[in-house]
């Protein structure tokens, strides 16, 4: 979409279109990209980002939360453990399910296992995107 505005801008400047016209081009790309990214984001966001942790004494953990939900709770939480100083303490924990690796994945819009660990006494963590 970048390159399609830069066309009408150029344009513009060349005397070829007059600033009116550019704007209601501009927009209609505007409107064209948000409609078409948000069917596709809809689609991808809709999935389900499923924890799986499983102990070698056989206890089973099973999560399943909206992708939705998981992209702005992550994004939310980093935002405010950053904020605040002594948060690394409270959370320096947490590298089993590497928060980047997850929001990275919904990014670039993985689906399947993003996530597989198995501890040398047998347990195991998964997270897949479905």
């Amino acid at each position: 979409m970048n390159e399609e505005i830069a066309k009408v801008l150029s344009m513009v400047q060349e005397g070829k279109l007059n600033t009116e016209d550019a704007s209601e081009l501009i927009q209609a790309l505007k409107e064209k990209d948000r409609t078409t990214g948000t069917v596709k984001e809809s689609n991808y966001l809709d999935k389900m980002l499923k924890v799986r942790v499983t102990s070698e004494e056989g206890d089973k953990v099973t999560v399943n939360l909206p992708l939705r939900l998981i992209n702005v709770a992550l994004k939310t939480g980093l935002n405010i453990a950053s904020a605040i100083p002594e948060s690394a303490k409270y959370v320096k924990d947490i590298d089993v399910l590497d928060v980047d690796l997850i929001l990275k994945a919904i990014e670039e819009e993985l689906s399947g296992q993003i996530v597989d660990v198995e501890s040398q006494n047998g347990d195991k963590v998964s997270v897949i995107i479905e």
